[in-house]
This record gives structure tokens, C-alpha cells and sequence, in this order.
């Protein structure tokens, strides 16, 4: 009998806590309809049994889950169980987003869950609520676990779902595969590939979707030739590529630097029936900014333009880089001016390219107005920012302002890099203070960080040039007794050092121990050597260097021949001196595409190693017709002349009085796209004048005023107009030389204008 009444009394308990919890329920929905404010009071009182009451109460009325959704998420008693019902209630009224943030939760929640409790009650809130949201709700949790990285659970979810007869659909597979790819573990190709072999088995068919997440995961791994693969077999199982898709192969064939089948396939897109978008343009623009071939992406824009595709940060932010990289300061100073007008923000890498470019040529105010309107905008400049800015002060000898960035560096956070310090002894040794560029090095150890072979070698080169040979020796002992092995730089130097000192026969010794070393000699070895010859008289022994030289693979740059020839004229082998003066561009046997960057200035200069030398050099001293003949050549060889040559020619005849033909090769140029530098434009201005060509004067100028863009350059602008109305041609050409020297003028490239 006591069992019996104890039976009795769990009994009545159970039917008493079941109609507390109802009658909880009750009053929690009579507030979510009329005084939603209230629910609160009832917090502190509330089960999960009575919520999983109210929520099957509620399960056809949307509103009302809602409400009950946004006052229990908080709350102890709205527990994972009955979070799952939500899910399915909500899955129901299609409220995907909302489910899926729900969902997200749920897996954070319960991170030692391998998936199996989850999966549990999935399964038996399923059954509990008028849904057929089973596969989907099973999706949505997969989904979840996939984009929080778990994938083991999601995947262990997708085989329990299977096992109890809810067939996960595509979204399972697709995040998962998405989840895995973005990864990039390291055996993802071998997973990716199981997890699509399984889609096929389970005859889960793949989407667009699928194709996507494959083609980009293969072509971000460089394995474009599988993502390829993808899209074929996505063509023949009738299943539509979309922009994205196409998109994704051209951003993987400009990353190989395969432009001309990136076009073809933008291409393709059009003739399919799919619109090109701002995302495919600014992939080509940036593919062709990689491989140098900047003067194409004007007939890109132009074609954007066309379509009604108009450029943002990104278009901007990758031609002004490209443009920089190339060295053309002048289009991308234009560039960044027209983004700014047009309201776009330069991001820290395009206002680092711009700073990098400022300080290449020399302009450090230029350089650090960037630095402060990088701040302006709320960009934090970076560590190579700074490392630029270090570079440049040192590279100009501002020491001082060097340091103080340096300071302001370290004060913001970042550490100093290896190069950061490497730029500073660069400049301690270019000012001639190198022992100081050596305490650099011992400071830089003090703070845990080793210097490298550049660090050593910099220091090095700076003794030799100070002809202080015994510290630039003692250096290359320390350098090795710290475990830094020499390389060819370390070596050149101490020979050249050595060959200053006319100390032949240890450079010769240092040579041979450089070689015994397995260091390769490169082309300003021998080339040190072989004046080290020269000067001594030993013309044998050079030409012998030289032909070594070559043997090795090494072919003799500028310098390289103009000592040479220097030797042969100081031995009078003047024959021999013009023989190989002209060897390089007349003799057949020289590979084409060596010749302009051999060609040398003249038989004096050892500067220039550009790929107009070789015309410089004529035009310099007035052999305008050598200069001539070696144009024509280029012509017949097929060789197109550049802005460069057009500058030099036109800049000779300028000088050399011959008007009529610099004009007419400045109009060719200008035919051709190209820009003349501002140096060409003032001395063929000059010539115009003396020659009393003025229709042809005032175009000149017209064509010179439309390229330049500037807003700073607007001024000036006018009061060369304003001069040249007055026929003040010298106010003109005071004008047009502070321009240039302010940079306001173009210093070639190609033209946004055509005469």
C-alpha cells in the first residue's frame, strides 16, 4: 500500500507541475497578444516545459513566434531543445536568415556536442510540430556548423541525417565543401573530392553554386586546369555558369598571367548572354596592370564606359599602384586626382605606391603631403609605409627626419623590420657616416634581431667607397663569425674596393676564393675586373674576362662595353673601340630581345643603360644621322620605338636645328599614344620659336596644356595661355620649366589625346 499511494502522489505531482506549466503558458500568450511589455514577470517562474506549451501553441502564427522568439533567447529555460523546435517553426514560415543566426547560436552553445545531441533534437522536435521542415532544418544546422568552421560535426550531422531518413539536399553539401576549400588544410583537394563523389552517389545533383565553390577553390590553388575540368563538366550537365563563374576563371588566367585568355573568356560571357560586371572588368584591369601592359587598359575603361560600368576604389586603387610600379609618377598623380574629385578613397596600399614613387624621384615634400592625407582619411599608414618613408629620407641623405619616423613608427605599435633598418644603414653609408650604419647593425642585435647578408654587405660597400679596406675586411670576419655567409654583392664589392686601391692581384685572389666558395660571379664582377685591366693596360686579359663573361652565361651590359672601349681608346685601337661600339645593335647574331638593353651611351659614359643608349649617345654629340640610321633600323627590325626613343630623336634634332623633323617625328609620337617628356617639349618649343614656326608652336603647347590634368597644375595652365596669346614665348618656356621641375608635366607614357 505504500508503493501504491507513493505511486499516486508522483502521479499527481506530474499533473499538477503539467497544468502549472500550461496554465504558464496560457498567461504567457494572453501578454504576447495584448502586453508583450509584461512577459518579464514571468521570467523568473518560467519552465521549458511551459515555453515548448506556448511555442506549439503559437507554431501557425508567425507574429507571435516571433515575440515569444526575441523575449526567450536570453533566458536559462530556452534550451536547446527547444531552440530546435524554433528552428522548425521557423523554417516553416521560410524565415531562412532569422533560423540560420538561431542556429549559429545553438552550435556555439555547445561546443563539446560532436553533433549527435544536436542531431537528436532535431529529430524529435520534427515530430512534435505540424512541419515538414525536417531536410531543411537539417540544412540550415549543417550550414551553421560549416560557416563556424566545424566541419567534422557538420559532417557527422549530414550521415546521421541519412541514417534516420532526413536526406540532407544541396546546401549541406555545398557549405560544407565551401567550409573546406576556404580552409585550405592541408589534404582539402582529397576531402573535396570524397564529399563531390558522395553528392554523386547520394544523387544529389550539383548547382551553380557547387560549380563555384570548386572552380574558385582550385583556381585560388593555382590548379586552374582542374577548374577548368569543373566548367566543362558544368557545360555539359546543362548547368548555367553565371558572372561569378566566369569572373572566377578570368581572375585565375590573369594570376597566371594568361591576359589574352582572360579577355577571351570575358568575351565569351557576351556572346553567352551573360553581362559583364564592374567585378570581371576590374580583374582584366588588374591582371594587365601585373604583367606591365598598362597602355590596355584605356580601351577597358573606355569599354566600361561604354556599358555604363563606372570605376570605384578598387579600378582606381589598382591602376594608380600599376602605374607607380611602372614608374610613370605623372598618370598616377592624374589618377589619384580624378578619384579624389570623383569622391573615392585611395586605400594604404595606393597611398604607399604613391609615397614609394614620391621618393624614388627625389620629391620627399610630395611624399610626406600623401603621408599626412593618408591620416586625414582615417588610414593608419602601415609598417611599410613607414619603411617607405625611412628608405626615402635615408636614400636623400634627411637622416634626422628618418629617425623621427622611425620614432613615430615604434610609438604606433609596429616593430621595425629587417628592412626598415637595412634602408637606414643604406643612408648612414651614402652620407659617408658607415661607421655609424655599423652601430645600426649592433643595435638591431641587441633587440633580437639578426641582420642579414644585405646588412653586412651594405656596411662593406660603404668601406670600400671611403677607401677604408681594413674595417670593410674586419666586417666581412664578423659577418661570417655571426653565421652570415658573403654572397657575390660582398664579394664585388671588396674587389672593386681592392681595384680602386689598383691592388689587382688580391682582387684577383678574392675572386678565386669567391668562386671557390660556389658563389657565381655576375656581371659587375667581371665588369670590376675587367676595368681593374683596362686601367693597368691589359687589354689581353679584359677582352679574355669578357669572353669568360659570356661563356658563363653573363652578357656584357653598358658599363661592361664602355670600359672596354675606353681600353681600346687609351691603346689607340680605335677600330676595335667603334667595332664594338656598334656591335650589339649591327650584328645579327646578338638575340633581338637583348639588344636595347645592351646598347651603350657613348664611348665616355658609363650612367646610362636605358634601352635609347646606344641613340643618346649619337644625339648627344651631334651625329644626327648615325641617330637616324640606327631608328630606321629599329623600324625595319620591327622594333616599335617608345616614348623613350621618340624623346631622345626629337630632343637631338631639336638641338642639332633640324626643326621641321623633330616636329614631324613629335606628331608621330603623338599618333603612336605616347607623351613627350617635358624636357623634349621645352626644347622643341625652343626650336619652333627660332624657326618662327608658329602654327606649329601653338599646337605644341595645345597638345602639352590638354595632357597635363593636375589640379595643381591649373595655374600654370593659364599663364602659359595667357603668355602665349601675348606672344611672350620666353614667359611661355619659364612657365613650362617650373612645371617640369614641380612635376606638373608629363614625364612620358601614353597620351588620353591624339592630334
Amino acid at each position: 500500500m505504500p508503493f501504491r499511494n507513493l505511486q499516486i502522489h508522483r502521479l499527481l505531482s506530474t499533473l499538477s507541475s503539467a497544468t502549472a506549466d500550461a496554465l504558464l503558458a496560457d498567461k504567457a500568450l494572453m501578454l504576447l497578444k495584448r502586453h508583450p511589455y509584461q512577459l518579464e514577470t514571468l521570467s523568473s517562474s518560467f519552465t521549458p516545459d511551459a515555453a515548448f506549451n506556448l511555442l506549439l501553441k503559437t507554431q501557425s502564427d508567425q507574429s507571435l513566434t516571433l515575440k515569444f522568439l526575441n523575449w526567450a533567447q536570453p533566458h536559462p529555460f530556452f534550451t536547446p531543445k527547444l531552440r530546435c523546435l524554433t528552428l522548425h517553426i521557423l523554417t516553416k514560415f521560410k524565415l531562412y536568415k532569422t533560423a540560420q543566426n538561431l542556429a549559429q547560436d545553438l552550435a556555439l552553445s555547445l561546443t563539446r556536442d560532436d553533433g549527435n545531441f544536436v542531431f537528436s533534437c532535431v529529430k524529435e522536435t520534427y515530430y512534435l510540430c505540424d512541419s515538414s521542415s525536417g531536410s531543411a532544418v537539417v540544412d540550415l544546422v549543417v550550414k551553421s556548423y560549416s560557416n563556424l568552421n566545424m566541419v567534422d560535426k557538420a559532417v557527422n550531422i549530414v550521415n546521421l541525417a541519412k541514417f534516420h531518413g532526413f536526406m540532407p539536399g544541396i546546401l549541406s553539401y555545398n557549405a560544407i565543401l565551401d567550409s573546406i576549400i576556404r580552409s585550405g588544410g592541408n589534404n582539402w583537394v582529397k576531402f573535396a573530392e570524397e564529399l563531390y563523389g558522395e553528392m554523386s552517389k547520394n544523387k544529389v545533383l550539383p548547382n551553380v553554386f557547387t560549380y563555384n565553390i570548386l572552380i574558385r577553390g582550385f583556381c585560388g590553388a593555382g590548379n586552374l586546369e582542374m577548374g577548368l575540368r569543373f566548367f566543362t563538366e558544368m557545360e555539359k550537365n546543362k548547368c548555367l555558369a553565371n558572372v561569378v563563374t566566369y569572373n572566377t576563371l578570368i581572375d585565375g588566367y590573369c594570376k597566371l598571367g594568361r591576359i589574352d585568355d582572360a579577355f577571351k573568356l570575358l568575351r565569351d560571357m557576351g556572346l553567352k548572354g551573360i553581362e559583364a560586371n564592374l567585378i570581371s572588368y576590374n580583374v582584366i584591369i588588374n591582371g594587365l596592370c601585373r604583367e606591365g601592359r598598362l597602355n590596355e587598359t584605356g580601351e577597358v575603361l573606355k569599354e566600361m564606359t561604354r556599358k555604363g560600368i563606372f570605376s570605384d576604389e578598387v579600378t582606381y586603387n589598382t591602376l594608380v599602384n600599376g602605374y607607380c610600379k611602372e614608374g610613370n609618377f605623372h598618370h598616377a598623380l592624374v589618377l589619384h586626382a580624378e578619384m579624389v574629385r570623383n569622391g573615392l578613397s585611395p586605400n594604404v596600399v595606393t597611398y604607399t605606391s604613391l609615397i614609394n614613387s614620391m621618393c624614388k624621384s627625389g620629391n620627399l615634400n610630395r611624399a610626406m603631403e600623401f603621408f599626412d592625407q593618408m591620416r586625414v582619411r582615417g588610414l593608419r599608414p602601415n609598417e611599410r609605409t613607414y619603411t617607405t618613408l625611412i628608405d626615402g629620407f635615408s636614400q636623400h641623405g634627411f637622416l634626422n627626419e628618418a629617425y623621427r619616423l622611425l620614432n613615430e613608427m615604434t610609438e604606433n605599435g609596429f616593430v621595425p623590420s629587417l628592412v626598415t633598418y637595412n634602408s637606414l644603414i643604406n643612408g648612414h653609408c651614402i652620407a659617408g657616416t658607415v661607421e655609424e650604419g655599423l652601430r645600426v647593425i649592433q643595435g638591431m642585435v641587441k633587440k633580437g634581431l639578426t641582420p642579414d647578408v644585405v646588412s653586412y654587405s651594405t656596411v662593406i660597400s660603404g668601406f670600400c667607397r671611403n677607401q677604408e679596406l681594413d674595417k670593410a675586411f674586419d666586417t666581412k670576419r664578423k659577418m661570417v663569425e655571426n653565421g652570415v655567409s658573403p654572397d657575390t654583392v660582398t664579394y664585388s664589392s671588396l674587389i672593386q674596393g681592392l681595384c680602386d686601391q689598383r691592388r689587382i692581384t688580391e682582387a684577383c685572389e678574392l675572386f678565386q676564393e669567391m668562386l671557390s666558395s660556389g658563389l657565381p660571379p655576375d656581371e659587375v664582377t667581371y665588369t670590376t675586373l675587367i676595368n681593374a685591366y683596362c686601367t693597368e693596360g691589359d687589354i689581353h686579359k679584359a677582352l679574355h674576362l669578357h669572353d669568360e663573361m659570356i661563356q658563363n652565361g653573363f652578357l656584357p651590359d653598358v658599363v661592361t662595353y664602355s670600359v672596354l672601349i675606353n681600353g681600346l681608346n687609351k691603346q689607340a685601337r680605335t677600330r676595335e673601340a667603334k667595332r664594338l661600339l656598334l656591335k650589339l645593335f649591327y650584328e645579327e647574331s646578338v638575340p633581338s630581345d637583348l639588344i636595347y638593353n645592351t646598347l651603350i651611351e657613348n664611348c665616355t659614359s658609363v650612367e646610362f643603360k636605358s634601352v635609347v643608349a646606344l641613340l643618346k649617345g649619337f644625339c648627344m654629340k651631334g651625329l644626327m644621322n648615325e641617330a637616324d640610321r640606327v631608328f630606321e633600323s629599329m623600324l625595319q627590325r620591327n622594333h616599335k620605338p617608345n616614348e623613350a626613343v621618340y624623346d631622345v630623336i626629337i630632343h637631338g634634332h631639336s638641338k642639332a636645328g633640324h626643326v621641321q623633323k623633330a616636329y614631324d617625328l613629335y606628331k608621330e609620337m603623338v599618333r603612336s599614344g605616347f607623351v613627350p617628356h617635358s624636357v623634349t617639349i621645352i626644347a622643341l618649343v625652343k626650336a619652333l620659336l627660332i624657326a618662327g614656326m608658329n602654327g606649329e608652336l601653338s599646337q605644341v603647347i595645345e597638345n602639352t596644356l590638354k595632357s597635363c590634368r593636375l589640379t595643381d597644375a591649373e595655374l600654370s595652365k593659364v599663364l602659359v595661355e595667357i603668355n602665349h596669346k601675348e606672344g611672350n614665348i620666353d614667359g611661355v618656356l619659364n612657365v613650362l620649366t617650373e612645371m617640369a621641375k614641380d612635376g606638373l608635366l608629363p614625364n612620358g607614357g601614353r597620351s588620353t589625346y591624339r592630334e
